[in-house]
C-alpha cells in the first residue's frame, strides 16, 4: 500500500457497510486509494468501485497503486457533493454502499507547498482541488474583518477571533503558513496558549473549512446519496470535528424520522416516510492501538445509515 495516506477504520468500515460480493460502491474521498482497495477486495472480483476526488494528485497515485484493478475501478475528479451526477454519467442507477472520509489526506498536509499545515512553511493555500478556487491568502485578501472573524470563530470555534481577524487586516500581505501561524502566536495571549495543540490549530482549520466549502450542502449530499442507494444500502461517513459530525447525525436524524404531525392529530396528514435506519447510535472510534499507529486517527467517529 502507497504510503500517500494511512486510511482509517478499515475494518469497521467494511463491516458496518456489509460489504459483500458483486456490490456496487463509491468512496467519496479517494486520497491514496486505502478505503477503495479494501472495497475492492470486500466486492470481490464481480464488484466494481467509483473512486471521487477533488484532488488530481490524489487520483493519480490511486491510479498508480490500483492498477491491477482498473477493470472494477472507475476514478472521476469531481466534488464528492455532485455524487448523483457522477453516477448518472457512469450510467448507474444504485448503488450497495457510500463512504465519505472527510478528513485532510496525510500527503496533504505534509505537503508544504499545499498550504494545510502550520508546521511547514509554504504558500497559504489549503486547497483541495488546485485547479479551481481561491486559497486561503486570496480569502484573507478578499473578505473583511468582520468576514474572517465570522469564518474563524463559526467553523474554528476560535474565542480570539476578532483579535486575529483584525490583525489579520491589518498586515499588507499574508503568503505563507509560517506567516499565518506567527501572527496567531503573537495575537493571542501567552496564557491562553492551549497545551495540547498548536494555538493555530483552529484558524488553519477554520480557513480550510471555508476554502473548500465543506460544510455547505454536506446534509444535501447525505439525502442525495439516500436516494441513490439500493434497499438495504448503507452510507458511512467518518469526520474529524463536531461541526461535522453534528451536520452528519442530524441529516441521519431527520432521514430515519417519520410522521411529525402533532401527536394529538388521528392520522398522519404529513405524509413523510423514514427513508434511513441509524446503524450507529454512538459514533464508531478507531481502537487505542490505531491511534497509537496514526495519531491523526484520534478525532475520527464513524457514522453508518442504511436506506430502509
Amino acid at each position: 500500500m502507497s504510503s500517500y495516506h494511512k486510511p482509517i477504520m478499515v475494518e469497521e468500515v467494511l463491516f458496518l457497510l456489509a460489504c459483500k460480493d458483486g456490490g456496487i460502491y463509491v468512496d467519496c474521498t479517494t486520497g491514496g486509494g486505502g478505503h477503495v482497495r479494501a472495497l475492492l477486495e470486500a466486492s470481490s472480483a464481480g464488484g466494481q468501485v467509483i473512486g471521487i476526488d477533488r484532488d488530481k494528485e490524489a487520483l493519480g497515485e490511486a491510479e498508480k497503486v490500483l492498477s491491477d484493478y482498473s477493470g472494477r475501478l472507475k476514478l472521476v475528479h469531481s466534488d464528492f457533493k455532485r455524487i448523483g451526477g457522477v453516477l448518472d454519467e457512469a450510467g448507474i442507477d444504485l448503488v450497495d454502499g457510500v463512504l465519505a472520509d472527510l478528513g485532510v489526506s496525510s500527503h496533504q498536509l505534509d505537503s508544504a507547498d499545499r498550504g494545510f499545515s502550520f508546521l511547514r512553511n509554504g504558500p497559504l493555500d489549503m486547497r483541495m482541488d488546485q485547479s479551481s478556487g481561491e486559497g486561503a491568502s486570496q480569502l484573507l485578501k478578499r473578505l473583511s474583518a468582520e468576514e474572517i472573524e465570522h469564518i474563524l470563530r463559526i467553523y474554528g470555534e476560535e474565542k480570539f477571533a476578532r483579535k486575529i481577524a483584525k490583525a489579520i487586516k491589518s498586515e499588507s500581505n499574508i503568503e505563507t503558513t509560517l506567516e499565518l501561524a506567527g501572527l496567531v502566536e503573537r495575537v493571542v495571549p501567552r496564557k491562553f496558549h492551549p497545551k495540547k495543540i498548536h494555538v493555530a490549530t483552529r484558524t488553519f482549520q477554520a480557513l480550510r473549512i471555508a476554502v473548500n466549502e465543506e460544510l455547505i450542502g454536506l446534509d444535501d449530499f447525505i439525502s442525495q446519496v439516500m436516494s441513490r442507494l439500493k434497499k438495504g444500502g448503507r452510507i458511512a461517513v467518518i469526520s474529524f470535528h463536531s461541526l461535522e459530525d453534528r451536520i452528519v447525525k442530524q441529516a441521519f436524524k431527520k432521514l430515519s424520522k417519520g410522521c411529525i404531525c402533532p401527536p394529538d392529530l388521528p392520522y398522519c396528514c404529513c405524509g413523510k416516510k423514514e427513508v434511513a435506519r441509524v446503524i450507529t447510535r454512538k459514533p464508531v472510534i478507531p481502537s487505542p492501538d490505531e491511534c497509537d499507529l496514526n495519531p491523526r486517527a484520534r478525532s475520527a467517529k464513524l457514522r453508518v445509515a442504511e436506506k430502509v
